[in-house]
């Protein structure tokens, strides 16, 4: 792998990280499947695109973004909450909807920002940085800045309702909390953060497309799954920092497997689907050999 393509690797971690912190809030915290995530994604990066050739600043787009997201993810969970549609069908139903609408927001169904400023220009100005360095900078700092204030948010007392709320509902239920409120505003949050990476990729890709959330979900599992696995979960803190860093291992290992050739044969993104499946299992099944493994040295030990 070049240095390029490594930089390049950890750029994408970092973009796409927000989106993988925002899969974990829900599927680990919540317990909440979530599959608004595929449309909320495409969402953040047209309001953004839209935004900005509007004449808003980048900073600005980003954080509309954000806002369209929350307002995506608290549609689901008020359907899940309010009119008692399960979750699944009604992540479905909200990421189905925001296919159309975001169509609408952008009047086609792609849109560029060529000769458009964005974060990345911006920092790419003020920065003595290589551009591709400078870029896994900018959004490693985004994410570490991100991050913080979330682990800050979990230790407060509706941090630790939102934790209750998805370990235990009816305990927490029992305590005087209103589990519907907390699971609307934490769905909502969700996708704010995953809006707001769609948001960073957009403006780091050039454009915006409806199309570009396709998978997404896949791709937050993996990561979360990779970095538990790798990186362990003992405490909130330590898991949603696993879950950004199990985004960069994602790419990283894409990134390996792209490059991979075996004589004539060799990867294509066609194949990246079914590069994630293998991850995932990988991911999964590493664990129970590693207790297998455990249990047979404790055996033989013992004998």
């Amino acid at each position: 792998m070049t240095s390029y393509a490594f930089f390049g690797a950890i750029e994408q971690g970092f973009a796409y990280g927000l989106m993988v912190v925002g899969v974990y809030l829900t599927f680990r915290i919540l317990d909440f499947p979530d599959l608004t995530v595929d449309g909320s994604l495409p969402l953040g990066a047209s309001v953004s695109a839209v935004a900005i050739t509007a004449g808003h600043s980048p900073v600005m787009a980003v954080f509309m973004a954000t806002g369209a997201g929350f307002l995506a993810g608290a549609a689901t969970g008020i359907l899940n909450t309010k009119f008692r549609i399960l979750h699944l069908l009604a992540s479905i139903l909200t990421m189905i909807a925001l296919y159309s609408i975001n169509l609408r927001i952008m009047g086609r169904p792609n849109m560029t920002l060529l000769g458009q400023d964005t974060v990345v220009d911006w920092f790419a100005e003020v920065s003595v940085l290589a551009p591709h360095i400078s870029t896994p900078v900018l959004f490693g700092i985004i994410c570490v800045m991100v991050v913080a204030a979330l682990i800050w948010f979990l230790h407060t007392e509706l941090g630790l309702a939102f934790l209750a709320t998805g370990n235990n509902k009816q305990m927490i239920t029992s305590q005087g909390v209103n589990t519907d409120t907390i699971v609307i505003f934490g769905v909502g949050l969700s996708n704010a953060l995953v809006a707001a990476s769609g948001a960073l990729v957009a403006q780091n890709q050039g454009a915006a497309d409806v199309n570009m959330g396709v998978g997404t979900i896949i791709a937050g599992l993996a990561s979360v799954i990779i970095g538990e696995t790798v990186f362990g979960n003992r405490t909130i803190t330590r898991a949603i920092i696993a879950a950004l860093l199990g985004s960069i291992l994602y790419r990283i290992a894409i990134a390996l497997a792209l490059g991979l050739k075996l004589g004539s044969f060799s990867i294509t993104p066609s194949d990246l689907n079914l590069i994630t499946a293998l991850l995932v299992v990988v991911a999964l099944v590493m664990p129970q050999i590693k207790g297998r493994m455990k249990r047979g040295l404790a055996a033989g030990r013992t004998k």
